[in-house]
């Protein structure tokens, strides 16, 4: 099959949308089918912020990239691209003539899959990755997307044919906003293999590297206001009163890091909470064996992939009762507290490192529960999806 992939998210702008179209599209590509991703063009300095050689990344000679002009967009990564629709590039989508289209974003270059898929007569499927009214913001479109953007987001996806969600709370959201066309709730890939909780690398040399202490809770991902970050380091200076010596391990980058860097300084723990800005994948890998607990307090998951990754490599979670959090985090792998409630998840953090026994049975457990969003069983998954929307052809 010939798969186009569009998104207004993707390399370099670090995200789960990015990590899930990228892995996805890698495996469905050796598996033989060829797929193109169709991405906003991103400017030497959003390299520069990942860190990352302004060129594509190699996702195998089945998976090409089509680059659309775009323009800066004041989002929480300060990589933010906007795609404004020409009108004319279905004409290179047609020169792919794509089995399926698969658009994961609505603004521009979902609204350019969306005329591709009308002129060409191809099936539109789509997937819907974000809460759209936990990331409006203070830019330019803001106040559209507070009042109009669940309405939008509906109307949009009703023009697919299906539409899959990594979360059921989001595709509940959607239909009670007048969603109405076939749907199920389909995981974002984890490349397990990577993360598994089997680490040849001794943890103590893996803290000396990184500077962490015996006790440490680790959060990776995008530093953005939606993510309350700022919750897990109140919980951290609050354990600190019992636990002097506990640390936090913070990955990424984001509009929000000054204001956790400042808040950090505030409550006096600075020298307790590592800022490690970004990290690729082998290290994050090594970063996750190094450490006890990973903690998320976003309020805005459709799913976390980075908690599923931390999940696979052992860990145990500390996470909030909020959107898709819940489905994720059980009993058995975890533990849940309110929202925005940093007492609440400091007593959680203490309890885990007093019961070492109770940690380790949650961390063995999680391994266990992240197996199942393996990146071969994922592709295998939208492959039959594909399959069952593919017009024969002539």
């Amino acid at each position: 099959m010939k798969i186009a992939h569009f998104t207004d998210n993707f390399y370099p702008e670090m995200s789960g949308i990015s990590d899930s179209i990228a892995i996805t599209s890698k495996e469905l590509g050796r598996m033989g089918h060829e797929i193109m991703i169709c991405a906003p063009k991103y400017s030497r300095r959003n390299y520069d912020i990942s860190r990352l050689l302004p060129r594509e990344i190699d996702l195998g000679d089945n998976v090409r990239f089509c680059r659309f002009s775009s323009l800066p967009y004041p989002g929480p990564t300060s990589q933010s691209r906007l795609v404004i629709p020409s009108f004319w590039r279905w004409l290179k989508t047609k020169k792919f003539d794509p089995d399926i289209i698969h658009a994961h974003l609505f603004f521009g270059a979902g609204i350019e899959a969306l005329l591709a898929a009308k002129i060409l007569g191809k099936p539109l499927l789509g997937t819907s990755h974000t809460p759209i009214t936990e990331f409006t913001g203070n830019g330019p479109l803001a106040g559209f997307l507070r009042k109009l953007g669940p309405a939008y987001t509906a109307w949009y996806y009703n023009r697919c044919r299906f539409v899959s969600a990594p979360s059921r709370s989001i595709i509940d959201e959607m239909r009670a906003n007048g969603f109405r066309v076939s749907s199920r709730v389909i995981s974002n890939p984890i490349p397990t293999e990577l993360y598994n909780d089997h680490c040849p690398e001794d943890r103590h040399v893996l803290k000396k590297k990184f500077g962490l202490s015996a006790r440490t809770v680790v959060y990776t991902g995008r530093l953005a206001p939606e993510k309350h970050i700022d919750v897990i380091i109140r919980a951290i200076a609050l354990a600190r009163t019992r636990l002097p010596d506990i640390t936090l391990a913070l990955t990424g980058h984001g509009s929000a890091a000054g204001d956790l860097k400042k808040l950090a300084a505030e409550l006096k723990i600075a020298g307790s909470v590592k800022f490690l800005g970004y990290i690729e994948t082998a290290e994050m890998a090594r970063l996750y064996h190094a450490a006890e607990i990973f903690a998320v307090a976003s309020t805005a998951e459709t799913q976390c992939m980075s908690m599923i990754n931390a999940m696979a490599s052992g860990l145990p979670v500390i996470g909030v009762r909020a959107r898709a959090l819940p489905e994720y985090i059980n009993e058995n792998n975890g533990l849940i507290v309110p929202p925005h409630d940093h007492a609440a998840m400091a007593e959680k953090i203490m309890i885990l490192f007093d019961h070492p026994e109770k940690r380790k049975a949650l961390g063995h457990n999680a391994a266990l529960f992240a197996r199942k969003f393996s990146t071969s069983a994922i592709a295998r998954e939208w492959e039959g999806v594909y399959k069952k929307f593919v017009q024969p052809r002539i």
